[in-house]
């Protein structure tokens, strides 16, 4: 028996057990996800990723980096800013080195992609 027919077996049966009937989402349009902008060999691990909640350290640094200076933005106390802009100048400062360490800047497909995957995280 091949694993084609296999699969099907299986799949029929759970149908007539009624398996599929009270899945989560049912009825609903499926959400797609548009990984144009994501190198084909690194799609999977990309949605494995994200599935998972993982943001790679750099990216997690830029997400605290906005959120900084979102915080920054409406901040009236001159300490309390003087504190954000160090915070700020202190995560941009372990990027820098992160990424140079990684050498992703230099990397054709960072270069190519840092934007988008920027956009879609943030």
């Amino acid at each position: 028996m091949d694993f084609t027919r296999l699969v099907e077996e299986k799949i029929k049966k759970s149908i007539a057990d009624g398996d599929f009937e009270n899945l989560e989402g049912k009825g609903e349009p499926l959400k797609l996800e548009d990984l144009s902008y994501v190198p084909e060999e690194l799609r999977t691990s990309y949605k494995i990723l994200k599935n998972s909640g993982y943001l790679p350290e750099e990216m997690m640094l830029k997400k605290n980096i906005a959120e900084l200076e979102d915080l920054l933005a409406v901040c009236e106390g001159k300490e309390e800013k003087e504190h954000l802009e160090e915070e700020i100048s202190e995560k941009l400062l372990r990027f820098n080195l992160l990424m140079e360490k990684r050498k992703l800047s230099h990397s054709r497909a960072f270069k190519q992609y840092q934007s988008k995957i920027h956009n879609r995280l943030f």
